[in-house]
């Protein structure tokens, strides 16, 4: 009897979109089937969970290097801005793909927890690179301050909180001026 495998199933889907998806190739994770913990041996997962540690690794280094650069390269600090604003996005598809809602729990918390771990590292090396700048001879001390001021302000953690396009949170451009907060009057003459 002879046997040919046509396809690997759901883990092979995964394994394939991973693959492309961490080479920046156009996928859409939106398709991507559930895995169930049962389906697989320990083994199987052991695999499958480097993996998905590989392809975020891959996207999350491509990604800082970009950003690294393009921060520091902004000719002002509104370019700066927009670049960490953009870059947000692409942490946003790393999150995203890091607790899709086909892996089981325990690993989509995993990934998620070691992701959000990477953001708040990158933020840090952001305002490391800024401190060793600051430190060398030759900058503007009052350049590598107000770049610190936008990376600060446009924070990559801030992917990190809930936002608008998320259901169940509040519009902060919304809100209204509250109790503890008095309104500012203007008398004139």
């Amino acid at each position: 009897m002879t046997g040919y495998w046509g396809h690997g199933g759901p883990y092979e889907t995964w394994v394939d979109f991973l693959r492309r998806w961490a080479a920046e190739e156009n996928s859409d994770p939106a398709a991507l089937p559930p895995l169930a913990q049962e389906d697989f041996p320990g083994e199987t997962w052991e695999r499958f969970a480097l993996h998905l540690g590989e392809a975020l690794d891959t996207r999350l280094k491509s990604w800082a290097e970009r950003l690294s650069e393009a921060v520091l390269a902004a000719p002002d600090e509104f370019s700066a801005g927009r670049e960490l604003a953009q870059a947000r996005a692409g942490l946003q598809t790393v999150r995203a793909v890091a607790g899709h809602p086909g892996l089981p729990e325990t690993l989509r918390t995993r990934f998620r927890e070691l992701v959000d771990g990477q953001i708040t590292d990158l933020q840090r090396q952001l305002e490391r690179r800024l401190d060793d700048l600051a430190a060398a001879n030759g900058s503007d001390p009052r350049w590598v301050e107000q770049r610190r001021r936008t990376v600060r302000d446009n924070a990559l953690t801030a992917t990190l909180s809930p936002s608008p396009s998320h259901p169940g949170t509040a519009d902060p451009w919304a809100q209204t001026h509250t109790a503890d907060r008095p309104r500012r009057r203007v008398v004139t003459d």
